[in-house]
């Protein structure tokens, strides 16, 4: 990475996961970095509110602030909610950027636009299949953000990474970590699907890469380590990552969906089952971009640096 101290970089969502090693990673390699807050009781050095975008020197924002998609008591939260945090707000914001001089936007937003699952990789000049309320605000998020590129002239980049994976990732991903060290037999041994994810460095990556690249503007990318495994694969190699021995047994599939069914859990392994490809083609080409690690050093970086904290 090429240092980038011109640049001045306003990072929203600073303090979640992909922001916190996002900032390491730019203010290691000698970037101004500052930090979009809404919480005044939570705010750090170098950190501003939205209305005080306008009276700051930005050149990039990269927005990562989202309201992530949680299940409440098996009931997804409410729409109009996610919509708020995760359009509303964006829009704000770029308008704000737009008006200060900034001269491009970079939004993360998620693979799941294009949908929960496929028969074929995922492209991005796929037409958009949200199905969940999340991807909707987020895709809802994306459809204003191109309109405002097209107004104000702020380029507008839009990612989308299927699931993020790494030391202390959060979520389903945090879930499989914990499953991995407890080493528990578990019945998928033999879920020959396929599934891409992004290890946080790939990402990471990707990103700091679209922050200069002059053929990043106003394009989507998808994103993906490049190697897609089953299910059945990533928990042997997260479980070997753990120093275990896998113990998974070979129930079928068919099986898994009928008990998930009885106990009303068809959507979890719809997830650990079905298939979610993306193709990273057009991501490769436009930026001349290669995820630097490999799906298997991402997963044993999951322990190692997780150790090292």
């Amino acid at each position: 990475m090429s240092n980038r101290s011109s640049e001045n970089l306003l990072i929203s969502g600073a303090s979640g996961f992909i922001g916190r090693h996002l900032v390491r990673s730019l203010v290691n390699h000698g970037s101004s970095c500052i930090r979009l807050t809404r919480d005044k009781a939570a705010s750090v050095e170098n950190s501003i509110y939205i209305n005080e975008i306008k009276d700051n020197n930005i050149d990039v924002v990269v927005h990562l602030a989202a309201r992530a998609h949680v299940l409440n008591g098996g009931k997804h939260e409410p729409l109009s909610d996610l919509i708020k945090a995760n359009s509303d707000f964006t829009v704000s914001v770029a308008y704000e950027a737009a008006a200060a001089g900034a001269r491009r936007f970079i939004f993360l937003s998620t693979v799941g636009v294009n949908g929960v699952c496929n028969k074929s990789p995922f492209t991005y000049l796929d037409k958009p299949s949200p199905v969940e309320p999340y991807a909707f605000s987020k895709f809802e998020a994306e459809r204003r953000l191109k309109a405002i590129a097209k107004e104000t002239g702020m380029e507008v980049v839009i990612i989308r990474p299927p699931l993020v994976y790494g030391p202390n990732a959060p979520g389903n991903f945090g879930k499989l970590i914990k499953l991995a060290k407890k080493n528990l037999p578990l019945p998928f041994g033999a879920i020959d699907n396929k599934r891409s994810l992004v290890a946080i460095d790939n990402l990471i990556d990707l990103i700091v890469t679209c922050i200069e690249h002059p053929n990043a503007a106003n394009q989507t990318f998808l994103v993906s380590d490049g190697h897609d495994v089953s299910t059945t694969d990533l928990l042997k190699m997260l479980t070997r990552a753990a120093g275990h021995k896998p113990r998974l047994l070979p129930v079928s599939v068919s099986w898994l969906r009928f008990a998930a069914k009885l106990i009303g859990k068809q959507a979890v392994i719809d997830r650990l089952c079905g298939n979610l490809e993306v193709d990273i083609t057009h991501t490769k080409e436009t930026l001349n971009w290669r995820p630097p690690i490999s799906l298997d050093e991402g997963i044993k970086r999951c322990f190692i640096e997780e150790e090292l904290c």
